[in-house]
């Protein structure tokens, strides 16, 4: 996809909102110069900004000079740090060549001897000659391989398949971005290249859609590339057998509202043609179609047959009779069951937060008149306190009030042995003592 130039110059003024600034703007595009602790903020805020325009354009493949002289032009000034950054970049596997982008039809032993070499002996480029070339952005790179295993596996229910070249360049968005992608799933064990040399050159790729890696090439897997193959062209086919059929059709009913029946009739001959020919077209399609669903079946019912023999190895090794399997897995599913009636239980249980506020409310002003009439009847003697005393008011004198706090202060394990065995006589003795100490 090509980003144009007004709409890049409009996201990067929502992105940065004081990009007109003209003090900020000059320190900004100054080159790099001193240590890198004195110009990284500013490497970081290039980097950010030509990694935003890129996701959100879904650029992969970038060109410096488009970077440089078009994308961040203020006025007829460019950042004369911009090349730094791009250097920075490169030497971070932020950003590749195109050109150092394997090639996975050079075949498998020159890939290994390729990735080896860029690991060991990763060579660092010149500025100009990574300015001349264009730019792959790693991140987005990674990010577009998944995209594509995820398109691919929506449209196959095993755990591989194969397609065209065609196809593959048609989901990655264009044949350099293709070449990126299949470069990176070959890197990482997720896709193969395949070919097959019959009547016509035919070019495939075979990639995991699982998180296993994809499985070496078989003659299965070029079989089932020619078919694939078949199936597109006899599908193009169709369509141009579709588009005939229209036409004639449209032409005949025009030649017959002006009256000319002859020329009509002819139009006429050759929709049925076209219809017959496209009767047989779909045949030989949906013939095709079915080879490849018992294939696919085929492949499933192998998996599923490796999983049993697996499954009677394991019993087998660990002396596991099929009847511990079965009373095992009815367990499991008795278990299921009644968690499946515990869940519709709960669900089917009002809960709290359904009740009315005001039977909330009445509930609890009940319980304070219950609380308040019992501390107004708890005898003193309850407390701890040595002696009998009546209601707080009696308290008047401060002789009192003393000898009562000092009697308090002396019971105060008794009251707290009483409290443990009693919560509602602790509330009580508590609210007797604050009374007391107000009334002092």
């Amino acid at each position: 996809m090509e980003a144009g130039t007004v709409e890049v110059r409009e996201f990067i003024r929502k992105e940065v909102e004081d990009w007109e600034d003209e003090e900020v703007g000059r320190a900004r595009f100054k080159a790099f110069s001193g240590q890198r602790s004195d110009w990284e903020p500013t490497y970081r805020f290039w980097n950010h900004l030509l990694l935003s325009i890129a996701r959100h354009f879904h650029l992969l493949i970038i060109s410096p000079s488009q970077v440089k002289n078009i994308w961040f032009n203020r006025n007829g000034l460019t950042p004369l740090c911009l090349d730094q950054v791009l250097l920075e970049m490169y030497n971070e596997g932020e950003i590749v060549r195109c050109s150092d982008v394997m090639d996975p039809r050079s075949g498998r032993m020159s890939l290994l001897l390729r990735k080896f070499s860029n690991l060991m002996l990763r060579p660092t480029p010149s500025l100009q000659t990574l300015l001349q070339d264009r730019l792959i952005l790693t991140p987005l790179l990674k990010d577009k391989a998944v995209e594509v295993v995820k398109l691919l596996s929506e449209s196959h229910w095993t755990s591989s398949c194969i397609v065209t070249m065609k196809k593959f360049h048609d989901t990655c968005g264009g044949p350099e971005e293709a070449s990126a992608v299949l470069s990176h799933l070959s890197e990482t064990g997720k896709a193969r290249y395949l070919s097959i040399h019959k009547k016509d050159f035919v070019e495939g790729i075979k990639v995991s859609l699982s998180s296993a890696p994809v499985s070496n090439i078989s003659s299965l897997d070029c079989d089932v590339l020619h078919l694939v193959w078949t199936t597109e062209r006899l599908q193009q086919q169709l369509d141009v057998i579709d588009r005939r059929c229209e036409m004639s059709r449209k032409t005949a009913l025009a030649f017959l509202h002006s009256g000319n029946k002859k020329v009509a009739l002819r139009h006429a001959r050759e929709l049925k043609l076209a219809n017959e020919s496209r009767e047989k077209c779909a045949s030989f399609l949906n013939r095709v179609e079915e080879v490849l669903s018992v294939i696919a079946n085929a492949e499933s019912t192998k998996k599923v047959s490796e999983a049993i023999q697996i499954g009677a190895k394991a019993m087998k090794e660990n002396k596991i009779s099929v009847e511990e399997v079965e009373f095992c897995l009815q367990e499991l599913e008795e278990s299921i069951e009644s968690q499946k009636q515990v869940d519709k239980a709960l669900e089917s249980t009002p809960s709290y937060a359904d009740a009315e506020h005001e039977d909330i409310e009445e509930e609890f002003k009940k319980l304070e008149l219950e609380v308040g009439s019992g501390n107004l009847q708890v005898p003193i003697s309850q407390t701890g306190v040595d002696g009998t005393v009546g209601e707080v008011e009696a308290l008047e004198s401060p002789e009192s009030l003393s000898d009562t706090l000092s009697n308090l202060k002396l019971s105060d394990n008794s009251t707290r042995e009483s409290a443990s065995k009693s919560p509602m006589l602790a509330m009580r003795q508590n609210k007797l003592k604050n009374l007391v100490l107000e009334a002092t």
